[in-house]
């Protein structure tokens, strides 16, 4: 089973890098905010400027594309891929409603949705135990806490969190 856990974190990998490659790869192309600019009864955005079409529809294209060779279904990379933007959509409008900056740091809230979503949307059809979850929740986090600032220091993030 260890394995899966393992295909399953290089995917939550893609899917979560997919946008931030996209910005740098096509600059302004599909940059267009989700939410419109739309503010919410308490004047904050919905979700924010980083928060845009180009990564929510590439995400989980190029997600499902990558599970091929694993070898996973497509569907369950796209699922991954989807889930993965639902659950970091998620957590920008939790952080909007803290009063947080558009892409602030938030240890947590800026991980374990979106790997916890992508991977409940898939247990059942890989047969994932919680302890398997869990343990590739935890992997997601150290990998980016690891990857990011290198991404950072590479030119590809525009932050090194």
């Amino acid at each position: 089973m260890l394995w899966v856990e393992l295909q399953l974190l290089l995917l939550l990998l893609v899917a979560n890098g997919t946008p931030i490659l996209a910005a740098s790869v096509f600059r302004g192309w599909g940059a267009h905010p989700l939410d419109g600019g739309r503010r919410l009864a308490d004047g904050r955005r919905l979700l924010g400027d980083s928060k845009t079409w180009r990564g929510f529809v590439l995400a989980p294209v190029v997600t499902g594309l990558v599970a091929l060779p694993l070898p996973l279904p497509v569907s369950v990379g796209a699922t991954v891929g989807a889930g993965a933007m639902l659950g970091d959509l998620l957590s920008s409008f939790c952080k909007r409603r803290l009063h947080m900056a558009s892409s602030s740091m938030a240890p947590g809230l800026d991980q374990i949705p979106e790997a916890l979503l992508p991977l409940l949307l898939v247990a059942d059809r890989l047969a994932l135990s919680w302890s398997a979850i869990g343990w590739t929740v935890v992997g997601f986090i150290v990998l980016e806490l690891i990857l990011s600032p290198i991404f950072f220091w590479l030119g590809i993030r525009n932050r090194p969190y």
